[in-house]
């Protein structure tokens, strides 16, 4: 995948190429743990022939994103003294700045991470209707959009039937708001006579503060 980017918590505008770590990623894992609290009732095997589990949804999960790829030698932007500035890094000094950026706290804004963008091909809009100028035997000709777990539609309708007040919209667009949260964990290998340097990264979805 040649469309996944780290944004650093200075990244502001539409331009996913300043303010941003691209990622060369081979494979993306999606992980939703839902927390329910269950309750076996008592007796309910008696009067019931066989056993009875309640459960209290209570709306509570845990979503986490993996990904695995190789980090090479990449042109990154930064904005430095209210310039951006492009230079090329090697993939060590890469893999450097990611595991410095994981270290640090949200008051660092050139290092520290706030979101993650996945892009993907879309055939079918926020507004559940088909994109124009799409070719559903084309997966090129679908629209570019972050993964989110917004679903489509606005307030009590279409899949956000019964959501009064959606936390966050379905993508139309590449440069609308991805997962927000912080990287987990960031692993990655200097192997002897290397240039490239394979990597594991987990992101977990959350609100941050600051």
């Amino acid at each position: 995948m040649g469309y996944v980017y780290l944004k650093t918590q200075a990244y502001t505008g539409s331009d996913l190429s300043i303010n941003t770590i691209p990622l060369d990623v081979s494979s993306v894992g999606i992980s939703v743990s839902k927390t329910i609290p269950a309750f076996p009732v008592p007796l309910s095997g008696v009067a019931l022939g066989e056993s009875i589990t309640a459960a209290l949804d209570l709306g509570m999960a845990t979503k986490n994103i993996s990904l695995s790829g190789t980090i090479t030698d990449t042109s990154i932007t930064k904005t430095i003294g209210g310039t951006p500035t492009t230079l090329t890094f090697t993939a060590h000094e890469v893999a450097q700045m990611i595991a410095a950026g994981v270290d640090s706290t949200g008051f660092a804004k050139n290092q520290a991470f706030s979101e993650l963008v996945i892009l993907m091909p879309s055939f079918v809009d926020s507004n559940y209707a088909a994109r124009a100028g799409i070719n559903t035997t084309d997966r090129s000709t679908g629209t570019l959009i972050p993964l989110t777990f917004g679903s489509r539609g606005g307030a009590n309708s279409k899949d956000n039937l019964g959501v009064p007040t959606p936390f966050s919209t379905f993508p139309d667009a590449s440069t609308d708001i991805g997962l927000t949260g912080f990287v987990r964990s960031f692993t990655c290998n200097f192997e002897a006579e290397s240039f490239d340097l394979t990597f594991s990264l987990e992101f977990e979805v959350a609100s941050i503060v600051p």
